[in-house]
């Protein structure tokens, strides 16, 4: 437990580092007021680009939050529906996981037959 703690701590640190570096970064360039409309458009694509990695960085370091909560109370490595042990190869792969394999294939298929509706 020891291990993946410090490995989330890590994770958790390194995101919120590049997430400010990006928004800092993102605040120096700035071609909104470029006077040529192709330049404001490439700068407003590049940084809605940059604001979705941003939001699935920030949901990310929320899932890093809660992995942690789980080893603070004894339930971490647990599938969240089944109540089985999530493998250690899955859990050094995926740090987050919630769900056991099995568990994770049969949500990606019900999401599948959803989306193809």
């Amino acid at each position: 437990m020891a291990y993946f703690k410090n490995k989330l701590n890590e994770w958790k640190k390194d995101l919120k580092k590049t997430n400010s570096e990006a928004i800092y970064n993102a605040s120096l360039d700035d071609n909104s007021a470029s006077a040529d409309i192709v330049d404001q458009a490439s700068s407003y694509t590049e940084k809605s680009v940059e604001m979705r990695a941003i939001n699935r960085q920030i949901k990310l370091i929320s899932k890093i939050d809660s992995a942690l909560k789980k080893i603070e109370d004894g339930t971490y490595g647990f599938c969240e529906e089944t109540g089985e042990p999530i493998g250690l190869k899955r859990l050094m792969a995926r740090p987050v996981a919630s769900l056991c394999i099995s568990a994770q294939e049969k949500h990606e298929k019900n999401e599948k037959v959803y989306a193809d509706n």
